[in-house]
């Protein structure tokens, strides 16, 4: 039975105003795309997506939120067509200069954002629809229904359990506190109370983040943070220089995180 005593849109607004790294605007994103595919981690979290979607190769398949192309380039393989929407430029030219690089051709994009009237954009319907780590929206309600909307067969959606991605060992050092956010279960009672009854799977990321030397590791944490006062990059790099190790020619942190992403799918009825 459905608790209609409480609106989970709501409650995600609320918990998601006191996030500790607010929505990101496209200035954030055209920066981050410039080294996007040089990314100083490895993660297994797109070969799990894909085991967990099974594509087929008659899918037509709508990537919202596509970045630089972290799914839509190993699902280009196994599904017909493509069509990757991002609200970046700057990702969306990324996303292409790959596909040029390694001759995919069943892509196409579109710059477009969730507020956006799809329709306008050229966002029609396709038989799947993903939304991978983009969750990360005004209003949750209305972003599930335009994917569901745009979707005729499945829709996979894929957000934060606990921290996510974010390292509270990172924030603790320069004295911030981490309040990640609203996670999966949010998003997942939401669906329920749409009467969207999704499949739940949880991925287990074991991603290793390596660096070249100390500076770039204090760029990179730098960015993910956002702005820091003197003090506090004084504060991280000396916790970066305490706790980074040499390992195969590059720099390590000298513990390891498991960041873990709920992937929610159902099939439209």
């Amino acid at each position: 039975m459905r608790d209609a005593a409480i609106d989970w849109n709501e409650v995600w607004k609320k918990e998601s105003a006191k996030r500790s790294v607010k929505k990101r605007d496209v200035t954030f994103w055209n920066e981050k795309a410039r080294n996007f595919f040089k990314k100083p981690w490895e993660s297994n979290y797109s070969e799990d997506f894909l085991k967990i979607m099974r594509p087929r190769r008659c899918w037509t398949v709508l990537d919202m939120g596509c970045g630089t192309g972290a799914l839509t380039i190993p699902l280009s393989r196994y599904v017909r067509r493509i069509t990757a929407v991002d609200f970046s430029p700057r990702m969306l030219e990324g996303l292409e200069e790959q596909c040029r690089a390694q001759g995919v051709e069943n892509v196409s994009t579109i710059k477009a954002s969730w507020e956006d009237d799809w329709n306008s954009r050229g966002i029609g319907e396709y038989d799947v629809v993903i939304a991978s780590r983009c969750l990360v929206v005004d209003d949750l309600r209305k972003a599930v229904m335009k994917l569901n909307g745009a979707a005729r067969e499945r829709v996979y959606i894929s957000t934060i359990v606990g921290d996510g991605p974010h390292d509270r060992m990172i924030y603790e050092a320069v004295g911030r506190r981490l309040t990640p956010g609203p996670d999966y279960i949010y998003t997942y009672n939401l669906l329920h109370q749409l009467g969207i009854y999704a499949n739940l799977f949880i991925i287990k990321d074991l991603r290793t983040e390596s660096f070249r030397d100390s500076d770039e590791a204090l760029a990179y944490y730098e960015h993910f943070l956002g702005k820091l006062t003197k003090g506090e990059r004084e504060d991280l790099g000396s916790y970066l220089r305490k706790h980074l190790v040499p390992k195969n020619g590059r720099w390590v942190l000298d513990y390891r995180r498991i960041t873990r992403w709920a992937v929610m799918w159902w099939e439209k009825e």
